[in-house]
């Protein structure tokens, strides 16, 4: 099967990239997650001055991250004179990712375009106005003829604006999205956030924001035909198909590799096939924007249709239901006048005994 995907001109050998972020922080971390296989690589965020990282920065649960890393811990100098030149060998796009301002854009282009394939700008630490984000992308495609990707953070009020905006000033496209915040985490052993940063804020990122960016990813595509790169709580291959579905031509993860282990790009490449031939699909193009059509809302009652063979009577079903509508005894009964026809019955139920509703 072809894995192969195509990206202003850019071909990847898979969708599947790593996030910027501490994995590809120095060259011996990009080298380690080039072996597993990924289809290209985005450097950590490179600024024109090291970060100042307050430790600890990183903590996880199974559902999600909440980190105060920053950007590199490294001055641009230490990518230029030594991490870039020791990766130029690995035959894979490189991405270089550069932040923040208008100055710190017009100093770094410059000096590290020889080594990059092409640019990811990160808007994180420039506010909501898009204008002087524009601004920024015009300054930054006069710099380079690498394209330029720039990085939508959440809280852009209008994410198809941001998408206009930046590729109306020249960017080859766009990646969505950031991580969120800022947000609290409390650690149950302490009582209070283990982050060092001021007053223990950071910012959330992983499985739990996936939705989200689902949203952002098909909402652009669905008014806009540019490319995107679509980051925001991937998982598992069937995480690569949904963002591919909804538009996205490559995807980045991060959180789950350090949730679940750095294997986790292995993990997800193994399974990228399997998952594709599922769904009906002989490449990773054919699958790309397959699932945006637009749809009208719809307001008809449909009542759980319940298969007794697969339903365990785990009762689950009754438990949740908000509107008091199933009963389970030695069957499941559904009330279809109480029923509300909301369709988390079917949602929640772990052996796939309720269909009608969702399906």
């Amino acid at each position: 099967m072809d894995l192969s995907t195509e990206i202003a001109g850019i071909c990847f050998k898979n969708p599947l990239l790593p996030a910027a972020g501490p994995l590809t922080g120095d060259d011996s971390k990009i080298e380690y997650i080039a072996s597993l296989g990924v289809g290209g690589i985005v450097t950590k965020t490179i600024s024109t001055q090291p970060a100042h990282v307050p430790r600890p920065c990183i903590v996880a649960t199974r559902d999600y991250v909440v980190n105060a890393e920053l950007w590199s811990e490294y001055g641009p100098e230490k990518w230029i004179d030594e991490f870039l030149p020791k990766i130029q060998d690995i035959e894979l796009p490189k991405i270089i990712s550069i932040g923040y301002t208008k100055e710190q854009i017009e100093w770094l282009i410059p000096r590290l375009t020889e080594s990059a394939d092409a640019f990811e700008i990160s808007t994180h630490y420039v506010g909501k106005d898009i204008t002087p984000i524009a601004k920024i992308t015009s300054i930054a495609t006069k710099l380079t003829k690498k394209p330029v990707f720039m990085k939508l953070s959440p809280h852009i009020p209008d994410p198809v604006e941001f998408a206009r905006a930046v590729t109306d000033a020249g960017a080859a496209g766009v990646v969505a999205i950031n991580s969120l915040g800022p947000v609290y985490h409390v650690e149950p052993k302490l009582g209070r956030s283990p982050l060092g940063s001021k007053d223990g804020y950071g910012w959330i990122s992983g499985p739990l924001i996936k939705p989200l960016a689902l949203s952002i990813v098909r909402k652009i595509k669905q008014s806009l035909d540019i490319p995107v790169i679509g980051v925001g709580g991937i998982k598992d291959a069937g995480d690569v198909v949904d963002f591919l579905e909804a538009g996205a031509s490559a995807v980045g993860m991060l959180s789950s590799a350090l949730i679940f282990g750095k294997e986790q790009y292995k993990r997800i490449l193994d399974g990228l096939e399997d998952v594709l031939r599922r769904r009906g699909y002989s490449s990773v193009r054919g699958a790309i924007g397959r699932k945006l059509e637009r749809e009208e809302a719809r307001y008809e009652v449909r009542n759980p249709v319940i298969d007794e063979e697969k339903c365990t009577l785990c009762k689950l079903c009754e438990y949740v239901c908000p509107y008091f509508a199933i009963r389970v005894s030695d069957h499941v009964e559904v009330d279809s006048k109480a029923c509300f026809g909301c369709g988390l019955c079917e949602s929640r139920c772990p052996t796939r005994a309720i269909s009608g509703i969702l399906s």
